[in-house]
């Protein structure tokens, strides 16, 4: 029998906010632990929440950017359930009346689109993080990220395959990057994702029962988790054996996941409207206002670059991915009518280096000016483009321009005809059995040629007019 995987995500975003969800507990990650806490963040008793403002604004421009209706009222409930990280005993989240519903994103995945359908966004706060030592040294728990608003995405079942899942959650992330909702980073956990994956018989409509993988902080991990789970639950399946509903983790290390509870359904957590909280009754005119704040989104942006610009679509993706690349490009695209040369060398240059030092692009030490006053130089042929490629890392590790380096290491590129027509004669004369067979056919001679002409120019010498010289001094 063959099956069809079908899944769902659930995706936790943290917000972006200076404060916490219901207290004004700073968010910072990497305090020393507990110490970005209060007593209403740790449930202490007679300590009442107060909604953070920004994290609502956050919360509906997040809805628009994904074409969601956002509810004009909305409740705050109660989700019951005990664990150590969870010092009220409960979380506050949204259940029944979220504030937003209803949307979708679209998402490319092996050279296809595709569409998720959103089923809703909400706002809840985070828990605190339980630390367990090695050796069985004891477990330990740091209440600092208890009360972080988040935002949980949800999707309906549409996806249909680990690279599917890994497309849309990269639009995603790209889309909450733009608004400046979330950082992204799944490292540091403000990104988190967890599939609902099940199985079930080609063909049929009924859903199998699902499996929800856990603790998964990269989208190769998210991939691979997918990928190890439908091979898990086929061979279950096949043997006749009963897939449970239950929660697994995903172990890293073995790269396989394990059972880690039984999953439970939305009535056991026992929701109900949190009496400390009223309903949140947001304003048309306060909506329409987010909605001018949205700028263009990635996958308008994208389209638009291919169209302007006329890049390839791998180039349009690569550069749309971040707010910041793209600012980047387009501020250099208005200094340099180059498009396709300023995309490839920041494909390869500019991103190696920022990824080599870790700096994001936003504090590159090359600027689109230093950048262009580069490119410039390999347009008027000043230099070469394997002499512009030499000298990026030292452009980027200084204040030089890239005019001053070019001068005080004399790598000006020769250009005179007069002179390069020496170089190619002299090099004619030395090699006469080359010269041979290039006159006898063999055309792929000439690169020999050519480079020794760059070899005897320590490499100043223009090598599309070399290669022209050569052609015509051997017709």
């Amino acid at each position: 029998m063959t099956f069809e995987t079908i899944i769902g995500l659930e995706v936790h975003a943290q917000l972006q906010t200076q404060s916490k969800m219901f207290c004004g507990c700073a968010t910072e990650f990497g305090a020393p632990a507990n110490t970005r806490t209060c007593p209403v963040c740790l449930g202490l008793p007679g300590a009442l929440p107060v909604v953070n403002k920004r994290a609502v604004e956050m919360a509906i421009r997040t809805g628009l950017a994904l074409n969601c209706t956002v509810r004009t009222t909305n409740q705050f409930a109660r989700k019951n359930y005990f664990y150590p990280d969870l010092p009220k005993g409960y979380q506050i989240s949204q259940y029944d009346r979220p504030i937003c519903e209803n949307g979708w994103l679209e998402f490319k995945a092996n050279g296809t689109s595709g569409r998720v359908r959103i089923r809703r966004a909400h706002l809840e706060e985070d828990a605190g993080k339980n630390i367990h030592a090695s050796e069985g040294a004891g477990s330990f728990v740091d209440l600092n990220r208890a009360g972080t608003p988040l935002i949980e995405i949800v999707t309906e079942p549409d996806m249909r395959s680990a690279e599917e899942v890994v497309s849309y959650l990269k639009s995603l992330r790209d889309v909450l990057m733009y608004i400046d909702v979330c950082d992204g980073n799944m490292e540091q956990g403000s990104l988190r994702c967890e599939p609902n994956l099940s199985l079930r018989p080609a063909g049929s409509d009924a859903l199998g029962t699902k499996v929800e993988p856990k603790n998964i902080n990269s989208f190769k991990f998210v991939k691979d988790a997918i990928e190890y789970e439908i091979k898990r639950q086929t061979k279950v399946l096949t043997e006749g054996g009963t897939v449970y509903q239950e929660t697994r983790l995903w172990d890293i290390e073995r790269s396989q996941t394990v059972v880690m509870r039984s999953k439970e359904e939305a009535h056991d957590y026992r929701y109900f409207p949190d009496p400390d909280l009223v309903p949140l009754v947001i304003p048309d005119e306060w909506v329409e206002e987010l909605r001018s704040t949205i700028q263009e989104l990635p996958r308008d942006r994208h389209q638009r670059f291919l169209k302007d610009y006329g890049l390839p679509d791998y180039d349009a993706g690569v550069l749309t991915s971040s707010r910041a690349l793209a600012d980047y490009f387009e501020a250099c695209a208005t200094l340099f009518a180059e498009p396709k040369t300023i995309s490839n060398f920041m494909m390869s240059e500019l991103l190696r280096e920022l990824h080599q030092t870790g700096t994001t692009v936003e504090a590159s030490p090359v600027s689109p000016e230093r950048l262009v006053g580069l490119l410039t130089l390999v347009h008027d042929e000043t230099i070469s483009l394997k002499v512009a490629k030499e000298i990026f890392p030292e452009l980027y590790a200084g204040d030089k321009s890239a005019a001053q380096l070019v001068e005080e290491k004399g790598l000006r590129q020769l250009s005179d005809e007069g002179e390069l027509l020496a170089l190619v004669d002299a090099v004619i004369e030395r090699h006469p059995a080359q010269v041979a067979q290039y006159r006898e056919g063999k055309e792929t001679v000439i690169g020999f040629l050519v480079g020794q002409v760059m070899k005897n120019s320590g490499g100043k010498a223009n090598p599309q007019k070399v290669n022209a010289l050569f052609k015509t001094r051997l017709a």
